[in-house]
């Protein structure tokens, strides 16, 4: 029989992975503009990314509970102290709501390639649900994280193992089908540490609240960990699986889409599903932070904060896809960036202080 504080460690583990693996993840687009276009090099660089994620989602989630922080800027404010703090809330309500932008125009590419939907459909349905599952209860919410998991787990293991075990693509001749003009910064290294960033920074408003939930400071501090452990071991997979058909998804805007297809109909069918609901999940872990730093869940503010957001989210998603991510993730991976430096060097003080910071 799993212990109490184990179940509520696995419960984060696997809300935290749903959420946490997004539009961009799913589609393949931004792990071909981070990683997969530096050919081998991706490897490490996945690697890197999963050190810093693993690390931070830790931290994070163990200074939730331990500043008690119902909302994420009280985590800032204990970070960084009033001023600079509240420079960087701005900043994060700013992008929670660009992500949030970015994820129903993922919603839409999902099903209009999946099953031929207009793409306003697929982002309506979207807003639609969210409007629904956002007025539930925090641990309510937390359960429909954790639903997709299992199904997302097993769909990566079904399109990433079959590549691997099946290039087309020989691991020698990787290099000789990269596109270096799709990579981010053109450094293959810095584009790891970037994209650590940007979970980071992505996950910080929503690991905040999470960890001030945990019932025990070892659940936060053990279901961020082994969130993260399990992040970084879905990026591994799946850039191994789009660097085996690199010069195919190299082609289009949701590249293990077409992978899933070329393994079977169903399989593309299933993949599609699992996208639009992880899609989904992420922007719960976006709008939900983003609602509760100005208002009350399950008030009348909330609600009308709520509908106005999710207006103008559908409406702002038409700018595009590919356009969203290049733009939104870089600049949001500084910011976590510092959030994780700043992380680092509170852990390191600890370490070899007698004056433990909280």
């Amino acid at each position: 029989m799993l212990s109490k504080d184990n179940k509520a460690s696995i419960k984060i583990v696997l809300a935290y992975l749903s959420f946490i693996v997004g539009a961009g993840f799913t589609t393949g687009q931004e792990l071909l503009q981070f990683f997969v276009n530096y050919g081998n090099f991706a490897y490490i660089g996945a690697i890197l990314t999963g050190i810093i994620v693993t690390f931070g989602t830790r931290q994070i989630s163990k200074l939730g509970y331990r500043v008690d922080a119902d909302t994420y800027d009280i985590s800032l404010n204990h970070l960084f102290g009033d001023k600079l703090g509240k420079l960087i809330d701005f900043l994060i309500i700013f992008f929670l709501f660009g992500l949030t932008v970015v994820m129903v125009a993922g919603g839409g590419s999902a099903l209009n390639q999946g099953f031929h939907l207009p793409i306003w459909v697929g982002s309506l349905l979207i807003v639609i649900l969210l409007f629904i599952v956002l007025q539930l209860n925090f641990d309510k919410i937390l359960k429909v994280l954790g639903f997709v998991t299992p199904f997302l787990v097993i769909v990566v293991f079904i399109i990433a193992g079959t590549n691997i075990l099946h290039p087309t693509i020989p691991f020698s001749e990787v290099g000789r089908h990269i596109d270096s003009s799709k990579t981010s910064s053109h450094v293959w290294w810095w584009d790891a540490v970037v994209y650590g960033g940007l979970i980071i920074g992505n996950s910080f408003s929503f690991l905040t609240i999470v960890g001030n939930d945990a019932i025990s400071h070892k659940t936060a501090r053990r279901g961020a960990f082994l969130g993260g452990l399990a992040f970084s071991i879905l990026l591994i997979i799946m850039v191994a699986g789009l660097l085996a058909n690199i010069e195919t998804a190299n082609k289009v805007d949701i590249p293990t889409l077409l992978l899933a297809k070329d393994i079977h109909p169903l399989v593309a069918i299933l993949m599609s599903a699992v996208m639009f609901a992880v899609i989904f999940n992420s922007c719960i872990g976006m709008l939900y932070p983003f609602l509760k730093r100005f208002t009350q869940p399950r008030t009348k503010q909330y609600t009308i904060l709520l509908t106005v957001s999710l207006v103008l989210s559908f409406v702002l998603s038409f700018v595009g896809f590919v356009d969203l991510v290049n733009f939104v993730f870089k600049v949001f991976g500084y910011i976590g960036l510092f959030i994780t430096f700043t992380l680092l060097m509170r852990w390191i003080y600890n370490k070899f202080s007698k004056d433990k910071l909280i």
